[in-house]
């Protein structure tokens, strides 16, 4: 994943990532993944427009998950919700491997991946309104004071998010991290075109729709209280900031 960009004292931009890319070790299998899956799986940034009609030969609703880790809860989706197509974004390779191997044990025909940074996925290659959903479930939080600019939910980001998701459609944030759930609260309080849920069915409340994981199980064995955020995408004249007195 990666957060927006941000403009510098030269007149070139400097792109601040969220991300630092610590490959870790790839396992065998994973590494087999990418020459025996990636053409079925896998999408090329090519920085165009993508035609997803086209790329899962059907037109149906399209759920991005942004950051998919190891690609178990996307694996889970895209098998229990054969009647919506699913993208993610992921730049980690493992990860990537990993969730490939699981598709093609379930012979998935609905899921789709890139291994690139997020912020030029969404910029480059889909396309206005294109999505009915996006998911982004336990981004790094980047705890410390002088690392909040790395942070994926930032407004430029926020910005760009508005624009690729449908009116009608779904943001769907999670995290463990108390602090980050206000950030984020804060971020798209300010962003016209997104109204939170309350109540039962929105914040603090895990869907039935996103499974736990086990990196969400290690942080509530940490005790660390987790975080859903449910933001319907309206349109201005719906958003109860923006209408007169």
């Amino acid at each position: 994943m990666a957060s927006g960009n941000e403009p510098s004292d030269t007149p070139h931009r400097r792109t601040i990532r969220s991300f630092v890319l610590r490959e870790g070790r790839i396992t065998p299998a994973q590494q087999r993944a990418f020459a025996e899956h990636w053409a079925r799986f896998g999408i090329d940034y090519t920085g165009a427009p993508r035609d997803l009609d086209a790329l899962f030969g059907r037109r149906t609703p399209r759920v991005l998950e942004i950051g998919f880790g190891n690609g178990e809860a996307l694996a889970w989706a895209g098998e229990h919700e054969p009647a919506r197509d699913y993208l993610g974004i992921e730049v980690h390779r493992p990860g990537v491997g990993r969730l490939m191997n699981a598709l093609a044990a379930r012979d998935a025909r609905n899921v789709r991946i890139w291994n690139h940074d997020a912020v030029e996925v969404l910029r480059d290659e889909i396309s206005e309104a294109a999505l009915d959903e996006v998911r982004i479930w336990f981004p790094d939080p980047w705890p410390k004071q002088r690392h909040h600019k790395r942070r994926l939910i930032q407004p430029a980001f926020m910005e760009l998010m508005t624009t690729r998701v449908k009116s009608g459609g779904l943001l769907h944030l999670a995290t463990d991290w108390p602090q980050y759930a206000s950030h984020m609260q804060e971020v798209l309080a300010a962003q016209p075109g997104w109204r939170l849920r309350t109540g039962e069915s929105g914040e603090s409340k895990r869907p039935e729709w996103r499974i736990e994981t086990r990196f969400e199980r290690r942080g509530l064995d940490l005790g660390h209280p987790v975080t859903d955020l449910l933001y319907d995408r309206v349109p201005p004249s719906h958003d109860p900031r923006l209408l007169p007195p």
